[in-house]
């Protein structure tokens, strides 16, 4: 307020200087040319150019008048890159209910925290068929790993396609160590599982893609359990994954970070790391994996993988904590202290399609 008290100050002076130094030698030229119109106008016309140079110094442009309005807009924008970044960290706010059935088992369901306002604000949403048909419709998904990434595959399929469909995908999906691909014709949907249970496996899923010029337009991957358990060597793994890390170039060369690409854009693939769950010990099925695959060597997995710039906001991918998620939901969701009930695989396919919802700017 008192810049604008001052600058109108300014303003008023400049125009009493012109009145005294442009406009009394204006009236005075008048008089004389009187006798001459068209000379009077345009000594006119040429006296009055004159004032508005002299005076467009002390008018401030209508920016200067309107600070707010460009502050208002930069600002803006700035909360809406904000809120997406923020959203995207607070969608692994879930709190699980367990349901005891009639025949004594119990059910997993999971919500977001809805007592949380900044959850609430994001406006996260479970995905229903036609709405996760439509958002990858004409998209090619690919997803690779171990059997973690199987388990959700599985539950993505489960999303996407009709109960017909279903019948023969868990029989086809888990042939031991096997690849499997479906095409969902009315959606024109491809979908991919690679079985690539090591690092330099996935490594390797990456350099075809390189090879071959074509990229998935969402591509999920995960390892460390195979790693941890055959190889046992934090360091290793570490180093395993930096070298995917490395070899993601052609597929990130041309993302943007925030990542405001469409799920269609086939130039820009969003890519998503499918996190080890949380291991409980006493629940392993075999002795070599409860002498292996302990907390202190699997709190030295997740260092690594930590550390490794593979995950954002360093690397390009995008964290789903299965360690979180199966951690929250608790021993009563496991049967072997590693694969988890079918509700916690569900969640991380909910996370990954809000993310998907949230980097495209899109609504269901």
């Amino acid at each position: 307020m008192l810049g604008t008290l001052r600058m109108i100050g300014a303003v008023q002076l400049g125009v009493l200087a012109a009145c005294i130094v442009v406009l009394v030698p204006m009236g005075l030229a008048g008089y004389h040319l009187s006798r001459n119109k068209v000379l009077f106008f345009s000594g006119a016309l040429f006296i009055s150019l004159a004032v508005a140079v002299h005076l467009s110094p002390y008018f401030p442009t209508l920016t200067d008048f309107l600070p707010s309005l460009s502050a208002s807009q930069s600002s803006s924008t700035l909360v809406l890159l904000q809120n997406r970044d923020s959203c995207v960290s607070l969608l692994h706010r879930i709190q699980w209910m367990h349901h005891q059935t009639p025949n004594l088992n119990v059910s997993h369901s999971w919500s977001w925290v809805l007592s949380d306002e900044d959850v609430v604000a994001c406006d996260f949403q479970k995905i229903g068929r036609n709405d996760a048909g439509d958002l990858l419709n004409g998209s090619w998904v690919m997803i690779a790993g171990d059997s973690q990434t199987r388990f959700f595959t599985l539950s993505l399929l489960d999303l996407i396609l009709l109960e017909d469909e279903m019948v023969s995908v868990r029989g086809d999906l888990f042939k031991r160590h096997s690849d499997y691909h479906v095409v969902v014709d009315r959606l024109g949907l491809k979908i991919d599982f690679i079985w690539a249970p090591y690092e330099t496996n996935l490594t390797q899923v990456v350099g075809e893609l390189s090879k071959n010029q074509s990229y998935p337009d969402v591509l999920v991957m995960g390892s460390g359990l195979w790693h941890m358990l055959h190889i046992t060597n934090s360091a290793d793994y570490a180093e395993s994954l930096e070298g995917l890390a490395g070899s993601m170039a052609p597929l990130v060369g041309s993302v943007r970070v925030p990542d405001l690409g469409s799920v269609s854009s086939r130039s820009q693939p969003h890519l998503f790391w499918l996190g080890m769950p949380m291991l409980i010990n006493s629940m392993l099925n075999t002795e070599e994996k409860k002498e292996k695959m302990t907390n202190v060597t699997q709190y030295a997995y997740v260092r690594g993988l930590r550390n490794a710039n593979l995950l954002r906001p360093n690397g390009p991918f995008v964290l789903l904590d299965m360690q979180s998620l199966s951690e929250n939901c608790g021993a009563r969701c496991t049967e072997d202290g590693m694969h988890y009930d079918g509700a916690v695989y569900e969640a991380a396919v909910h996370i990954m399609l809000n993310a998907l919802l949230i980097h495209s700017q899109q609504k269901v």
